[in-house]
C-alpha cells in the first residue's frame, strides 16, 4: 500500500485575497494553475479600492 502524503509535501501558493499560505487540494487538482484564492469568502471579498 502507497504511504500517504505529508501535508508538508504538498505544493503550496498565497492567497490573493487575504495574502496567507494555503496547500493543494484534491478538488484543485484539474486546475491548480489557475487557483488564486483559499476559499470562497477570499474569492467573493471585494479588493480595496481608491475611497471618494
Amino acid at each position: 500500500m502507497p504511504r500517504m502524503r505529508q501535508k508538508a509535501d504538498l505544493p503550496t501558493k498565497v492567497c490573493a485575497g487575504c495574502g496567507r499560505p494555503f496547500a493543494w487540494r484534491k478538488k484543485w487538482a484539474r486546475d491548480w494553475p489557475q487557483v488564486k484564492y483559499c476559499s470562497a469568502r477570499c474569492r467573493s471579498a471585494k479588493p480595496p479600492g481608491p475611497e471618494s
